[in-house]
C-alpha cells in the first residue's frame, strides 16, 4: 500500500469520530498495537529531541524497505507515533522522503495538540525523514 493510500485510510477513519476525545481514544488504542521496541534500542541515541515525553525511535533497512520501531512513556504520544509508523513503516526511503503529509492537517491533528506535543510531532516526522535520508544514502552508495 502506498503512503498516500494509507493516509487516505487514516483520514477516513478519523472522519468516523464525532469529536476529539473519541479520536484521542482511537490514537491511544493504535498506540497499544505498535510492535514493542526492544530494550536495547531504548537508548539516548534513539530518543527524539524536541518531544516533551520520551519517544524512542529505531529504524532498520530490510532490502530497500525501512522498518520503524518506537515507544513512548506517554499514551497520547505513543498513539501519535503509531499513526506515523502506520504511514511510514514498510516504505522505501525515497517514498518517505517524497511523502506529502497533508493527512495531518486533514484530520486536524496539529491543531488539537498542545504546543509542546505539536512540536514533538514535527520532531518525530523530522527524525523519520532523517532516517530515510541516511538509508537512501546507503542505498545509493
Amino acid at each position: 500500500m502506498t503512503i498516500k493510500e494509507i493516509q487516505e485510510e487514516i483520514v477516513e477513519e478519523f472522519a468516523m469520530f464525532d469529536d476529539w476525545m473519541e479520536r484521542y481514544n482511537y490514537m491511544i488504542e493504535l498506540g497499544k498495537s505498535i510492535p514493542v521496541i526492544e530494550a536495547q534500542y531504548k537508548t539516548d541515541d534513539n530518543l527524539i529531541k524536541g518531544c516533551q515525553s520520551k519517544v524512542w525511535l529505531h529504524s532498520e533497512l530490510n532490502g530497500d524497505i525501512l522498518n520503524f520501531y518506537a515507544d513512548s512513556d506517554a499514551i497520547i504520544t505513543k498513539g501519535i507515533v503509531a499513526v506515523l509508523l502506520r504511514v511510514f513503516n514498510n516504505q522505501s526511503p525515497k517514498n518517505i522522503l517524497d511523502a506529502d503529509l497533508n493527512f495531518i492537517d486533514e484530520i486536524g491533528l496539529k491543531e488539537h495538540l498542545s504546543a509542546t506535543r505539536a512540536n514533538g510531532l514535527v520532531s518525530m516526522i523530522k527524525q523519520i525523514k532523517l532516517y530515510a535520508l541516511g538509508m537512501q544514502s546507503k542505498l545509493n552508495s
